[in-house]
C-alpha cells in the first residue's frame, strides 16, 4: 500500500507540473457544470429555436463531460496497471553490491579480476576528485542539486520527439540515468521514459543527492566491461579514480554519453578530444574552473592503457576460481567484490614461465610440445607458482592445465614404494636382486625391465633407488604387497587412487595416474619430515566491506611417515655419487652447493617425463610431454634432457638467495658401516646383518 501511495503521489506531482493540461480540463469541467445546472430565461418569441439549440448544446457538453470524467476516473487505474511491474528504487542499493572480485598474489599484486559482464569496484563519493564530480555535473546535469529528479522541459521534448516518429533523445538527469542503467531496460520508448521519470522522482524521496551521485559514479557504464568510475579509471589510465587529474576527469565525464563513439580505442581520436573540450568549456561557463585550467587540460597528452590486459598466472587463476566457485558459488565470485590474496609469488611465476617456454621450444627436436611446472612450500602448503602449459595463449590447448590433470608419473612414484619398504623393515643397505623376473597376472606374464635395458645383479637399496632401477622396485612391491603402497600413497597425498585391488605390480613404475598437485603433496611430505601438509593457495579472503571471510592459519601437520624414513629417503635422493651409475656426476639433477633431493620418471614410449625434487623450503615438480599423449623422441634421456633441465634452472634460481642448510639426522636414525660405506639406518633396524657398528672402524678407511 505504501508503494502504491508513493506512485500515486508521484503521478500527482507530474500532473501538477503539466499546468496547461490540468487548467484546460478543470476549466472545461467547471463550465460544463455551470451550464448544466443553471437556469436560463428564454425569450418567448424564440422559444422553439432556443429550446432546440439548448438541447443540442447540452448533449454536446454532457458527452464531453462524460468523456473527461471517465478519463479522470480511469487514468489512475490505467497507470496502476501500466506500472504494476515497476521496480523499487531501493534496488539501487542492492545493485551496488554487485562488484568485481580481485585475485592477488601474496604481495598484493593484481593477478586477475572476476566478473560476469560488468567490471565494477565501488568507491565513496569522498574518494572521487571534486573536478571529476564537477565535470560530470557540467556535461550531464548542471541543475542536479536543484531539480526533483527530472526536468519537465526535457520530458516534453522527449515526448514530442517520440510522437514525431524519431528515436528517443537524451536530456535525462543524472538520477534518470542511474535508474536507466540500474533497474530498467535500455529500451527507448515513451513508456520506459515515463517509468524512468516516476522512479527518478521516487528515488530522490529515498536518497540524498550525494547518495544518488555516488551511486551514479559506481553504476554508470564507461565502455566495454567497465562499469563505474573506479573500473573506468583502471581500464583507461591504470590508476585509481582518486588519483585522476582534470584532463583525465574531463575525458571520462564526456565518455558516458556514448562510450563507443568517444572511445580512445576507436578509429577517430578527434571525437573524444572534441567531447573533452566541450566538457571543459561547460566547466568554465559554470565557474568550476578557469579558462587557463581548461586550456592546460586540453594541451595535456593523455596516455591510455593498452586495451588488452593479460591475466597473470592464468592457469593458477582458473584453478583458484574453480576452487572458490565450489565453496562460495559462481555468483558470489562474479558479483561479491571479494578480495582474494593467494600464496602465488608473481616473480617466481614469471621466472618459471620463462624457463618452461624457452626449454620446451629449444627441445622441439625431441618431439615434445608442452611443459608444466609446480612450485610449493612444503612447510605450509603454499603454491608459489603454477605453469599449466608452456603458453596459455597457444591455440593448441594452451589453456589446458597439466598441473591439475591426470598423467602417469613413471618412476617418480617409486618414492612411495620405498617409503613403504623402509617402514616394513627394509633399510638403505638391504641387498636387492636386479635380475630377470616374471610374474603371472590376470592378463598374462608381466616381466619388468630397467630403463637402460640392463641387469645390475645384487645392489643395495640406496643404489637401486638412486639410479631408478625398475626390477628391484617391482620385487620390493611384490614382497610388501600392493595394498601397502597404495594405501600409503593415498595418505601421502595422492587423491585419485582407489581400491588397491584395482592395481598390479606395475603401479610402482607409474601405471596409475596422478596429478602434479598430488606429487607436490607426496614430495612435500618427504620434505616436511614425514608430515603431510595439504596444498592451499588461499591466504585470505575479504568481502566488499573489508570483512574477513577466511584466513589461512597454520594447521597442525598430519604425521604420515616416520621422521627417520623421510630423512633416509631424502638422503638417498640427494646422493649424487650413488646415482652416478645411471646419470653421471654432472647431470641437471645436481645443484652444486646445495643439498637437493630429486627423482625422475619416464613412462612407456616416453609419453611423460617428470623431474620432482625438493629442499626444506621448496618442492618443484616438472613435467614435459604432449597433450595428445603422443610419444616423445626415443633420444630423450631421463635426468639429462626433457624435464630435468627445466627443474634444474627453476630450483637453482630459487636457491640462489637461500643459504644452504644441510639436513641433520633425527634421533631415530643411526649411522652404521654397511659394505665399507657409512649408511643411515633406523634404530629399530640397526641390527641388520649387512651392517656393523661404525665406531669399530677408523673413519680414514671409510668412504662415504
Amino acid at each position: 500500500m505504501r508503494v502504491i501511495l508513493q506512485i500515486l503521489f508521484t503521478i500527482l506531482v507530474l500532473l501538477i507540473k503539466i499546468e496547461d493540461c490540468i487548467r484546460f480540463i478543470c476549466n472545461n469541467c467547471y463550465r460544463l457544470f455551470r451550464f448544466l445546472f443553471r437556469r436560463k430565461k428564454i425569450p418567448k418569441k424564440s422559444k422553439h429555436i432556443a429550446a432546440t439549440f439548448s438541447l443540442r448544446t447540452k448533449i454536446k457538453y454532457f458527452s464531453l463531460g462524460i468523456f473527461f470524467s471517465c478519463f479522470l476516473f480511469f487514468l489512475p487505474i490505467i497507470i496502476l496497471i501500466f506500472l504494476q511491474d515497476l521496480p523499487s528504487p531501493k534496488e539501487l542499493t542492492l545493485r551496488q553490491s554487485y562488484q568485481t572480485t580481485k585475485i592477488l598474489d601474496k604481495n598484493g599484486i593484481l593477478l586477475a579480476q572476476i566478473y560476469n559482464t560488468q567490471n565494477r569496484t565501488s568507491v565513496s563519493l569522498t574518494d572521487i576528485p571534486k573536478h571529476l564530480q564537477q565535470a560530470t555535473l557540467a556535461i550531464e546535469d548542471k541543475n542536479f542539486y536543484k531539480h526533483p529528479g527530472f526536468d519537465i522541459s526535457s520530458i516534453i521534448r522527449a515526448i514530442s520527439i517520440n510522437l514525431s516518429g524519431k528515436s528517443m533523445q537524451g536530456g535525462s538527469t543524472i538520477t534518470q540515468q542511474l535508474i536507466k542503467s540500474s533497474i530498467l531496460t535500455p529500451q527507448k520508448s515513451l513508456s520506459r521514459k515515463f517509468k524512468e521519470v516516476i522512479l527518478a522522482f521516487w528515488a530522490e524521496r529515498i536518497y540524498t543527492k550525494n547518495q544518488i551521485l555516488e551511486m551514479y559514479f559506481n553504476q554508470v557504464p564507461y565502455g566495454g566491461t567497465a562499469w563505474g568510475i573506479e573500473a573506468a579509471a583502471q581500464t583507461y589510465f591504470n590508476k585509481s579514480a582518486k588519483n585522476l587529474n582534470l584532463a583525465q576527469s574531463s575525458f571520462l565525464a564526456g565518455l558516458t554519453a556514448s562510450p563507443t563513439t568517444y572511445s580512445p580505442y576507436g578509429n577517430d581520436p578527434n571525437l573524444w578530444q572534441k567531447r573533452q573540450k566541450e566538457v571543459l568549456s561547460r566547466m568554465v561557463a559554470l565557474g568550476f574552473i578557469s579558462q587557463k585550467q581548461s586550456l592546460d587540460a586540453q594541451k595535456e597528452k593523455l596516455i591510455f592503457k593498452k586495451q588488452y590486459t593479460a591475466i597473470h598466472a592464468p592457469h593458477f587463476v582458473t584453478y583458484v576460481k574453480n576452487l572458490l566457485a565450489q565453496k562460495y558459488g559462481l555468483p558470489m565470485l562474479e558479483k561479491g567484490g571479494l578480495s582474494i590474496t593467494t600464496s602465488l609469488d608473481l616473480k617466481t611465476q614469471e621466472m618459471s614461465e620463462k624457463i618452461v617456454k624457452e626449454e620446451v621450444d629449444s627441445n622441439a627436436y625431441l618431439n615434445l610440445t608442452n611443459g608444466a611446472a609446480l612450485i610449493t612450500n612444503p612447510k605450509n602448503g603454499d603454491i608459489l607458482a603454477m605453469i599449466g602449459s608452456k603458453d596459455f595463449d597457444d591455440p593448441n590447448d594452451g589453456n589446458f592445465n597439466v598441473a591439475t590433470s591426470l598423467r602417469q608419473p613413471g618412476s617418480s612414484i617409486k618414492v612411495v614404494t620405498y617409503a613403504s619398504a623402509l617402514e616394513n623393515g627394509f633399510t638403505a643397505a638391504s641387498i636387492l636382486e636386479d635380475t630377470p623376473v616374471s610374474y603371472r597376472t590376470g592378463t598374462g606374464i608381466y616381466s619388468p625391465v630397467n630403463y637402460d635395458g640392463k641387469f645390475h645383479g645384487k645392489v643395495p637399496l640406496r643404489i637401486a633407488l638412486a639410479n631408478s632401477f625398475n626390477i628391484p622396485a617391482v620385487k620390493i612391491l611384490n614382497q610388501i604387497g600392493v595394498p601397502a603402497m597404495v594405501n600409503l600413497g593415498k595418505k601421502m597425498g595422492i587423491s585419485g587412487w582407489g581400491d588397491p585391488k584395482n592395481y598390479g605390480l606395475s603401479i610402482t613404475l607409474g601405471a596409475a595416474e596422478v596429478t602434479m598437485l598430488d606429487m607436490a603433496t607426496v614430495y612435500g611430505t618427504l620434505a616436511n619430515d614425514g608430515n603431510r601438509v595439504n596444498l592451499n593457495p588461499i591466504l585470505k579472503i575479504t568481502d566488499a566491506g573489508g570483512n574477513i571471510l577466511e584466513q589461512k592459519i597454520s594447521a597442525p601437520p598430519q604425521p604420515i611417515l616416520e621422521e627417520g624414513v623421510a630423512f633416509i629417503l631424502s638422503d638417498i635422493l640427494a646422493d649424487n655419487k650413488s646415482r652416478a651409475m645411471e646419470f653421471g656426476v654432472s647431470s641437471p639433477l645436481h645443484i652444486p652447493g646445495h643439498t637437493v633431493s630429486v627423482k625422475t620418471g619416464t613412462t612407456d614410449n616416453k609419453r611423460d617425463n617428470w623431474t620432482d625434487g625438493y629442499t626444506n623450503n621448496f618442492v618443484v615438480i616438472v613435467w614435459v610431454g604432449n597433450n595428445d599423449n603422443s610419444p616423445m623422441s626415443p633420444n630423450l634421456a631421463s635426468g639429462i634432457t626433457g624435464a630435468a633441465p627445466i627443474w634444474h634452472k627453476i630450483m637453482k634460481n630459487l636457491l640462489s638467495k637461500t643459504p644452504e642448510t644441510k639436513p641433520t639426522p633425527p634421533s631415530v636414525v643411526v649411522q652404521k658401516l654397511c659394505a665399507k660405506k657409512i649408511e643411515y639406518l633406523l634404530k629399530r633396524t640397526e641390527n641388520t646383518p649387512e651392517c656393523k657398528p661404525l665406531q669399530t672402524y677408523s673413519t680414514h678407511s671409510l668412504s662415504n
